[in-house]
C-alpha cells in the first residue's frame, strides 16, 4: 500500500511538471500591430469598424493555436480565432454591426425586442450567445433556435 501511494505521488509530480509548460504557454499575450492580424480579421475591421481608433491589439498563443483581440479606444472589443474569424464582440458605446449578426438571429431580436440593441455576441461550438442593451442574454443553437434566456 505504501509503495502504491509513493508511486502515485511521483506520477502526480511528473504530471504536474509536464503540465507546467502548457499552462505557461496558455496565457502568452503579445502586443502586435493591426497589420499582423490575419487577413480576414483586417477585412472585418476595415469593413465594419472603419473609423474606430484601435487602442490595443494582442495575439494570444494558446496550446492549440492562436487567437487575437482588438480593443478600441472607446472600450469596444472584438476577438478573432487563428483564421481571423470573429469569436466574440463586446460593445460598450455602440452596438454590434448588424451585418456581423447572423440574419436569423437579427430577425428574431428585431421581432421580439424591437427597442433593444445587440451589445455583445459570441459564437462557439454550440451556437451563439447574444447580449442585449437591457442586459438580457439569449442563447441560440446552431439552427438559430432559442435555447436559453437569462
Amino acid at each position: 500500500m505504501k509503495k502504491t501511494m509513493k508511486h502515485n505521488r511521483w506520477v502526480l509530480v511528473l504530471l504536474g511538471l509536464l503540465m507546467l509548460p502548457l499552462t505557461a504557454m496558455a496565457d502568452n499575450d503579445k502586443v502586435i500591430e493591426t497589420e499582423q492580424l490575419p487577413a480576414a480579421a483586417r477585412t472585418t475591421l476595415s469593413k465594419y469598424f472603419r473609423g474606430k481608433d484601435v487602442a490595443l491589439v494582442t495575439m494570444d498563443t494558446e496550446v492549440f493555436g492562436k487567437s487575437y483581440e482588438v480593443v478600441f479606444a472607446d472600450g469596444d472589443k472584438i476577438e478573432f480565432n487563428k483564421k481571423g474569424e470573429w469569436k466574440e464582440i463586446k460593445c460598450k458605446t455602440s452596438s454590434v454591426p448588424a451585418n456581423l449578426v447572423p440574419t436569423k438571429i437579427m430577425y428574431q431580436i428585431k421581432k421580439r425586442y424591437p427597442t433593444q440593441k445587440i451589445i455583445g455576441i459570441e459564437t462557439g461550438k454550440e451556437g451563439y450567445e447574444v447580449k442585449l442593451s437591457s442586459g438580457l442574454e439569449i442563447k441560440f443553437n446552431r439552427k438559430f433556435q432559442v435555447v436559453e434566456i437569462d
